[in-house]
């Protein structure tokens, strides 16, 4: 049994992780802004009111949580705000650099005590941070977000590996949710599984690599 920690966990993808690692019967510790009513459980911890833009708020989080507690950290919590070039809003964009990237990178940090030996981190990112696979254009906070995010995660991977801890950088598929509006080819929840199966395999050798939700290895 395994303690587990998911960020962004009060829908969509986050929820259906949390019920997926609670249905195995790992220990999860679910973190959001505002729970929903989804999200109440009797076997998940709640942490609610946790603005992941905050330093205080992901302190106190990282304080709550403790040292050497986790097994496995999920930074799934992010925004999608589309836009195209006739239409792009620099406010936006930094919102979703903030949201997507740093947030992820500061509760990586804040949360490093709490790793286990042998602990892995799971950064959910997107293909839209693909530069080689960036074949429609538009979306450029999003992409630019999550261009980051891929970034910081294989740093991630190459500073905690002598820690024993390994790193995997996600893209869930396309999923059916209320950021994309229902639209995609998978479900929350065959997602979840597929993002539960790569999270499994994942070794220190394997450690930093961008995988599909499938298994498949994607582009840079």
């Amino acid at each position: 049994m395994a303690t587990v920690l998911v960020t962004g966990a009060n829908r969509g993808i986050g929820l259906a992780l949390v019920r997926r690692f609670a249905g195995r019967g790992d220990q999860v510790i679910a973190v959001c802004r505002q729970p929903s009513a989804e999200l109440k459980l009797g076997n998940v911890r709640v942490e609610s009111e946790v603005d992941v833009t905050s330093d205080d708020a992901v302190a106190k989080l990282a304080k709550k949580v403790g040292t050497g507690s986790l097994d496995l950290l999920v930074l799934n919590a992010g925004i999608l705000r589309h836009d195209d070039l006739d239409d792009v809003k620099l406010e936006e964009v930094r919102d979703q650099i903030e949201v997507n990237a740093i947030a992820p990178l500061r509760l990586a940090l804040a949360l490093r005590p709490a790793l286990r030996p042998g602990a892995k981190i799971a950064a959910i990112t997107s293909r839209m941070g693909s530069i080689g696979d960036n074949g429609s254009g538009g979306s450029y906070g999003y992409r630019m977000s999550k261009a980051a995010l891929n970034a910081a995660a294989v740093s991630l991977a190459r500073d905690l590996r002598g820690d024993g801890v390994a790193v995997a950088i996600l893209h869930p598929g396309y999923v059916k949710t209320e950021m994309t509006g229902q639209r995609g080819n998978l479900t929350a929840d065959e997602s979840a599984k597929l993002l539960i199966d790569r999270i499994d395999a994942l070794t220190v050798e394997t450690s930093g690599t961008f995988w599909h939700a499938n298994g498949e290895v994607l582009p840079w």
